[in-house]
Parts: structure tokens; C-alpha cells; sequence
């Protein structure tokens, strides 16, 4: 099931995470690669993605932190 545009879920495929649509590729793991250090390019090739689908998975992170309460984290 498309959650967002070019982002699924779907309980067979990595236990139902959200991927990209059409891949096995989780949005955790674009975000922890580019977040890592990795450059859109480097994600893009490591994952073979395109640049709308990097940027995809950063626009529903984006969205998901919108959407989340603030809590501080062993600062």
C-alpha cells in the first residue's frame, strides 16, 4: 500500500517498514546513509534510487518529524 508518493508499506516486505515503492530499500536506511554522511549521489548509486526517490524518503521524514512530540535525547 502507497503511504506517500513513491513510499509503501507491506507486511511482507521488511516486516511492513516503509520502503520505496517498487524496491526493498527502507526509508531508515536512505535516511541513516545520507545522515551518515553519504551524499544524495552516493545514496543513488549504493541503492540504485533515483533523485526523486531520495528525495521522497527525506519529505516523509520531514513529515514524520513534523508530526512528532519533542523529547530530549541524552543530551
Amino acid at each position: 500500500m502507497e503511504i506517500a508518493q513513491h513510499i509503501s508499506v507491506n507486511p511482507n516486505v521488511h516486516h511492513g517498514t516503509p520502503v520505496i515503492t517498487g524496491t526493498r530499500v527502507p526509508i531508515s536506511i536512505i535516511i541513516g546513509s545520507l545522515a551518515g554522511g553519504m551524499s544524495k549521489q552516493e545514496v543513488m548509486q549504493e541503492y540504485e534510487l533515483s533523485q526523486t526517490q531520495v528525495e521522497a524518503a527525506l519529505a516523509y521524514a520531514a513529515e514524520l518529524v513534523k508530526q512528532t512530540e519533542v523529547i530530549a535525547l541524552g543530551a
